[in-house]
């Protein structure tokens, strides 16, 4: 794959990538099942485990999941 910004990347990437969003995305549904507002999300750090691994903000991607995924009918 060539994304239009970054390193070439191939399937393995992708998948990589995939499981990585995934994995979050249950772990920020998981908090927010729990009652946690969005800061005791962020303080939780349910990006830890990719943080260096990946560019941009951790806080502001977590942020948008959950924004995502606590907006009613989203779920």
């Amino acid at each position: 794959m060539i994304p239009g910004h970054g390193r070439l990347c191939d399937e393995a990437d992708v998948v990589e990538f995939r499981d990585m969003v995934t994995i979050i995305r249950d772990r920020v549904q998981d908090m927010i099942r729990r009652g946690m507002s969005l800061e005791q999300v962020k303080a939780g750090k349910p990006s830890r485990d990719y943080d260096t691994q990946y560019s941009g903000s951790p806080e502001a991607f977590v942020e948008s999941i959950y924004k995502s995924l606590a907006t009613p009918g989203k779920r």
